[in-house]
């Protein structure tokens, strides 16, 4: 089934050409033979159809307006594009091209309707047609399209009730209040919601800078959502989305050529309320144009002298180098600002306190409702801060606004009777929506055609007041002051910081606790390395005094004639030690008994000669020293020796050097024997208690200390 134009639905495939860049490569739904291209002068379609930075996503929409040629039975008018553009591996395809020589194949599947009301159906179905076709693998088979543009006739006509009956213009169509979620049927992924969440009050500056007509321009990254803004925003004007034939071209201009005043009105019907009320207001007529996607090629149109204003949209960051010489509005969707270059424009759409106070109410409302997870529906699922309460304030305000003017001309033209007022409306109301901003909306296109075409007394019809008028008041502060401060985001910095001081606080704590856990590991690490340190210098140690045993062991080993000292020969030596020791105990002992006798009787004949030297003991090289015991005596030393000691004693302090030379070598006479019978025993090494070995194992003469037995 056709539309009412007679327009079918027509796809178009669009690809990516690795030479030749984007180009058309087969149309659907058109007769065999015939490229409706080159029919109606489309050399930008492919361009539209792929857009700007669409291949870094896997899927991506964008949104277009072309101009259909006239036709002998048809005038010029406008159609709607929307294309779904996907992507995959060239190395995944079953029949790769011959011409396919990039990694990657991009195309487009494109649909081009009547309106955009349709758009709502489409898009879903696009989405997966378009899916299907690319999991074939296959872009040689298109069956799955042909069945696809066969389908969209009746598809459409299925839908036609569930279509924006909002804004229509059909007598039998009910109000988009009574069917929950219509609108989603018009245009999926439009969302007044977002749009007020993100730019606040500018919603209403954007939306009165819309019916002033201006050059806007709007920027984003992403294709479809900068699309669904600009519809979004043309949206609120009531019956606008359905009365968009004339904005694909500065010349088109049948709106106002088709268009009549309404000559009756049923207040009881809201379509009929509205075009009495002079709606839509028509901002693309004569000189406009409209493009949710505009390319760069299309730069030409937007430039030239015919072009007074237009609302586009590009994914082309070179755009924004030229923003002052095509736009007098930015809208930057990617960093939510909205820059203005026209002085005057700035000044027009300055808001009022009433205008502040109403877009702050209905700002407040979407604020307290919003749902992050599901930003189309309020999170009480209630009416308040929903898209159709959205919408009502935008048509009351929109109504109060169209009467408050229709009045203030009334007033300008009845300055000289004064009885010609309406006594219940104080003043010029008009002034609650901007002195600036009335004089400038009453010189565009728009009011012209509204003026034209509407009867002068609609302030009759629609209260001439503002929805929020009143004079600035301390509520107005207030509310003022808090979403300013919300606006700075503060819990959220401070949150931010508060995070961040805590990491730096944890970070600095576990810094700390390491530098105090290395330093006593090393602190412990010293400790113990001295306490090794130490253990080893002790080791060290007994392992010198054991050397040096064991040396001096085997110097005497050698000196016998054997290389190693074995644990038998030192118990042997041990043995000899103590019985040479006994030995030589016993010969003292006989010495001593032997002696007492004789030399009392010597001792009285002579003078007691004068103590002998101590004898000498000779010392091998090497021989180690035997203990010598101290403070040995004769045990049965008689009263007599003890006489004869006190004697010799008595002789050593009187006696003169002759005989103390005399007995000095009488005593070396008397040790040398004895030195020889002490070596021929066996006792090596043995030495007398009156000798000491000296340097280089030779024997050291030591005089025997007072009171020690002499031999």
């Amino acid at each position: 089934m056709t539309a009412r134009s007679g327009f079918t639905p027509i796809v178009t495939v669009v690809g990516f050409h690795h030479a030749r860049g984007p180009e058309v490569e087969m149309w659907f739904g058109v007769e065999e033979g015939s490229d409706p291209a080159e029919e109606n002068d489309w050399p930008l379609l492919p361009f539209m159809a792929l857009s700007d930075g669409a291949h870094v996503s896997t899927e991506d929409f964008s949104y277009f307006t072309l101009r259909r040629a006239a036709t002998s039975s048809l005038p010029a008018t406008s159609l709607f594009g929307i294309s779904c553009t996907r992507q995959m591996d060239a190395s995944q395809l079953v029949n790769r091209p011959a011409d396919v020589t990039r990694s990657t194949v991009q195309k487009a599947v494109v649909v081009i309707a009547e309106s955009p009301q349709y758009f709502g159906q489409l898009r879903e179905k696009l989405s997966m047609v378009t899916g299907a076709w690319f999991v074939q693998r296959d872009f040689s088979d298109v069956d799955i399209l042909k069945k696809f543009q066969e389908s969209l006739p009746k598809t459409l006509h299925d839908n036609e009730d569930d279509r924006d009956q909002y804004l229509g213009e059909s007598p039998n169509s009910v109000s988009c209040f009574a069917h929950e979620g219509l609108l989603k049927g018009v245009l999926s992924g439009l969302s007044l919601r977002e749009l007020i969440h993100e730019f606040k009050y500018q919603t209403l500056v954007l939306f009165k800078c819309c019916l002033l007509q201006p050059k806007m321009l709007f920027f984003g990254s992403r294709c479809e959502r900068l699309s669904m803004m600009q519809f979004s925003l043309i949206s609120l004007i009531p019956g606008l989305i359905r009365s968009l034939q004339d904005c694909a071209d500065p010349e088109l201009d049948s709106y106002e050529k088709n268009l009549v005043m309404p000559a009756s009105l049923k207040t009881s019907e809201r379509n009929s309320l509205l075009t009495y009320m002079g709606l839509p207001l028509q901002i693309f007529g004569k000189g406009s144009l409209f493009g949710p996607y505009t390319p760069l090629q299309q730069l030409d149109i937007l430039a030239d002298y015919g072009t007074k204003s237009f609302i586009v949209g590009s994914t082309n960051p070179l755009l924004l180098q030229q923003k002052d010489r095509y736009s007098d509005i930015l809208v930057n969707l990617d960093e939510g600002i909205v820059g203005i270059s026209s002085s005057s424009l700035r000044a027009s759409l300055s808001l009022s306190v009433a205008d502040r106070r109403w877009i702050d109410f209905l700002t407040q409302s979407v604020q307290e409702t919003w749902d992050p997870d599901n930003p189309g529906r309020p999170i009480t699922m209630g009416y308040v801060g929903s898209e159709e309460f959205i919408r009502l304030q935008f048509e009351e305000y929109l109504l109060a606004l169209i009467s408050s003017v229709k009045y203030h001309i009334h007033v300008e033209k009845s300055k000289d009777n004064p009885h010609a007022l309406l006594s219940d409306i104080e003043g010029d109301p008009s002034h609650d929506f901007g002195s600036d901003w009335v004089d400038a909306w009453m010189e565009t296109e728009n009011f012209r055609i509204f003026q034209k075409f509407t009867d002068s007394h609609l302030y009759d019809i629609v209260e001439p007041h503002h929805p929020c008028a009143g004079g600035l008041t301390m509520e107005d502060i207030q509310r003022r002051l808090t979403q300013q401060v919300s606006e700075l985001h503060l819990d959220e910095r401070f949150s931010t910081g508060k995070e961040a001081l805590n990491k730096h606080l944890a970070t600095g704590q576990k810094k700390v606790s390491s530098a105090f856990n290395n330093l006593w590991a090393d602190i412990e690490t010293m400790r113990e390395a001295q306490r090794k340190r130490q253990e080893e210098a002790r080791a060290n140690a007994a392992a010198a005094s054991e050397g040096s045993q064991i040396v001096a062991s085997g110097e005497n080993a050698s000196t016998g004639g054997q290389p190693h000292i074995s644990i038998s020969a030192a118990s042997s030596r041990a043995g000899a030690y103590f019985s040479s020791w006994g030995t030589w105990a016993a010969e003292k002992r006989k010495a001593a008994w032997g002696k007492s006798a004789s030399t009392d009787q010597s001792n009285r004949s002579k003078s007691p000669p004068k103590a002998s030297a101590t004898p000498l003991r000779q010392f091998r090289l090497g021989a180690t020293p035997a203990p010598t015991p101290s403070g040995l005596r004769p045990l049965s030393a008689g009263r007599g020796e003890l006489v004869e000691r006190s004697e010799k004693k008595e002789n050593r302090r009187s006696g003169g050097h002759e005989n103390g030379v005399r007995r000095k070598s009488e005593s070396r006479s008397r040790s040398r024997p004895q030195s020889r019978d002490v070596e021929s025993s066996g006792m090596v090494g043995l030495v007398s208690p009156e000798t000491t070995l000296g340097s280089e194992g030779e024997t050291t003469e030591v005089k025997a200390p007072r009171g020690a037995v002499s031999e």
